[in-house]
């Protein structure tokens, strides 16, 4: 009986993980029914031996070894083949198990062994973070953005990856870092009005978790260094106790970039670098740019990037005041007149090789392909001091454009759409339930917060979960002479400063700062005659309406064009003004000054911990003394009794 095509795929051995050929049994029943049955129909050498097929051994994929094209002159088709010629079942059967045979032959992957794996269904390891923010680096301050300002690094990381051309800041250092670390605006942090200083007793609300802190409860190593700037008047407001693992930096708001000494009113200066809790005596004289890039370097150096995730936050200090650089930057910017932007630009420069350095790092020691690089501004450039916002109006401080719309980007291997623009509406309080849910957390890490998700807004292109940003509400600010209830039409007071944007819309109140355009090549080597100019200018205007999307420099008001947004706007200012918690804007504490704690900044007030045994050995010193005292009386009446008796 004839073997059928079945019967012959049964003698068929399978492929080892080396090297070899089909069984010789199965191929002498192929030959005898493949010459047998087809011999009639085509002129075929059944001589012809079988063509081994190889597997690498110790490969997941079948690597079929390349084949001479068969020698079609041995095929010659008989002209009584197409005279009604009546095919044999077991030909066709035969035919069959040839068309088979070659198909398995030659797809690699016709064994259980050398099968396809299945999709990897364990979910994707947490990416490794770090987040680079600088200080006081205006809109126009990065070489995309300025052929002039020379970063290379930047500007190929950014385009590389994802530019953010609608993100948003604060207008100052700490309301922006608070709402960073926190997911919160800062109405809801009582951080509403201006900066925490270096003498007042006042930290980020000790209630509130940090974005460290959750990072940390999904398995990661977490570190910051850098410029603190949100409290330490407790050892309880330090970053260790914020979340951070280790912390390397400065804890005030400005320091000398080498000696690292930091001033807060004539007199009352000191030392400030920090490492972890302690004073980082003897860590002075570096420039502190690079001081902060060799700290990072060093970090990823001693950490296994395959044992756990990596979180680190490096706060420039650059490129705020005092304007100091080493001279070697100051090289390509020799030609600018104007001394103030000529450091500043050195200074960004040296901020641009920082980072260099550090993603260097990345890549050399193993994080980078599962690793998210942000990049973002505190606030506004300050023009006084060689910043600049151009073309957008306002400065650092102000709630123009120029002081609340940042410079940002994301780089990633990760990202799935890269090396493009985003206009997604982003706001910093964003980056905290972006990264904790990136890092795997779920919605019990994110409740209460401000910010949203958008990581898929920045990866895949999608429109922004976010519709609208309250840039602030500062009660405390000096109240705009000129504004009224009746000006708010009833619903909101403006006198008071504030500031939201609603889609396209972004409305003013009060007094929102000073608010020209200032061009980077008018900028003075002088520049006290722009305090003058600001301080003897006054607008008699309390609120403003600008389309942003349409007019991002602020030119054209349409407040008495658009009433009804108006409105809107304003009840939204409204709804907001009410979910807001006090201020928290305490005096200076005289005894903050680092005279009094060794000549350095520092925690001035004992911890809850020593302040509950101090209370506690108070107490005990009170009860002996009334103790003494009574027995100190006691003694005083007997000597008396023993007297009288004498008498």
């Amino acid at each position: 009986m004839e073997p059928s095509g079945l019967e012959v795929l049964s003698t068929l051995h399978p492929v080892s993980s080396g090297s070899g050929t089909c069984n010789n049994n199965a191929r002498s029943s192929i030959k005898e029914l493949l010459c047998s049955e087809t011999g009639a129909l085509f002129s075929l050498d059944c001589s012809l031996n079988p063509i081994p097929f190889f597997v690498r051994a110790g490969s997941r994929h079948v690597r079929t070894l390349s084949r001479a094209p068969p020698d079609r002159s041995r095929l010659k088709p008989r002209a009584e083949a197409h005279k009604g010629f009546a095919m044999p079942l077991s030909a066709m059967t035969a035919l069959s198990v040839l068309g088979l045979l070659g198909a398995a032959l030659s797809y690699p992957d016709w064994t259980t062994v050398n099968r396809v794996e299945a999709p990897d269904q364990t979910p994707p390891r947490p990416p490794h973070i770090l987040f680079i923010m600088t200080d006081d680096q205006g809109f126009n301050d990065i070489g995309y953005h300025n052929r002039r300002m020379r970063t290379p690094a930047l500007d190929r990381l950014a385009a590389e990856g994802v530019k953010l051309e609608n993100y948003y800041i604060q207008p100052v250092c700490t309301p922006s870092r608070s709402q960073l670390l926190t997911g919160r605006y800062q109405i809801h942090t009582g951080l509403q009005h201006s900066i925490i200083r270096s003498r007042q007793p006042s930290c980020l609300p000790f209630d509130i978790r940090t974005l460290p802190q959750s990072l940390q409860d999904l398995g990661y190593s977490t570190h910051m260094v850098g410029k603190w700037h949100l409290g330490f008047y407790k050892h309880e407001c330090l970053p260790t106790r914020r979340g951070f693992h280790s912390y390397f930096g400065s804890l005030t708001g400005s320091v000398d970039y080498y000696s690292y000494k930091s001033c807060d009113g004539p007199g009352v200066c000191g030392f400030d670098l920090r490492e972890d809790e302690r004073v980082a005596w003897g860590q002075g004289g570096r420039y502190s740019t690079h001081l902060y890039a060799q700290r990072v370097r060093s970090i990823l150096a001693a950490h296994d990037p395959q044992s756990q995730p990596l979180f680190i936050f490096l706060s420039f200090q650059a490129v705020h005041t005092p304007l100091q650089t080493p001279r070697e930057y100051l090289y390509p910017y020799r030609s600018m007149r104007n001394t103030f932007r000529r450091k500043y630009s050195a200074m960004v420069s040296a901020v641009d090789e920082a980072v260099r350095n550090v993603t260097y790092a990345l890549r050399n020691y193993g994080y980078y392909e599962n690793s998210v690089i942000i990049f973002s501004t505190d606030n506004g450039g300050q023009p006084l001091f060689g910043g600049s916002n151009w073309p957008l109006r306002g400065r650092k401080g102000t709630y123009w454009e120029g002081g609340v719309r940042g410079i940002g980007f994301v780089h990633s291997p990760l990202l799935k759409q890269k090396r493009r623009v985003s206009k997604a509406l982003i706001h910093i309080s964003d980056w905290y339930p972006t990264l904790t849910r990136l890092a795997g957390g779920n919605d019990s890490h994110t409740q209460g917060l401000d910010g949203f998700d958008v990581w898929e807004a920045i990866s895949d292109g999608r429109e922004s979960p976010r519709f609208e940003i309250l840039h602030n509400i500062d009660p405390l600010y000096n109240p705009a002479r000129h504004g009224s209830l009746h000006t708010g039409f009833g619903i909101w007071n403006t006198e008071v400063q504030a500031s939201i944007r609603v889609g396209d819309w972004k409305l003013l109140t009060g007094n929102p700062g000073y608010g020209d355009w200032i061009p980077p090549q008018v900028l003075g080597s002088f520049p006290e005659s722009w305090w003058m100019l600001e301080r003897h200018m006054e607008a008699k205007k309390t609120l403003w309406l600008f389309n942003v999307a349409e007019d991002p420099y602020e030119r054209y008001d349409l407040s008495d064009h658009r009433q009804d947004v108006v409105k809107h706007l304003l009840s939204r200012l409204s709804f907001y003004n009410r979910t807001s918690v006090p201020v928290r804007y305490p005096s200076e504490d005289p005894r903050a000054d680092p005279s009094r704690n060794g000549g350095a900044w520092g925690p001035w007030e004992p911890d809850g911990e020593l302040k509950e045994t101090f209370k506690i050995k108070k107490r005990k010193i009170k009860k002996q003394k009334r103790k003494f005292n009574k027995m100190k009386s006691f003694f005083r009446r007997l000597n008396m009794r023993i007297m009288s008796n004498r008498i």
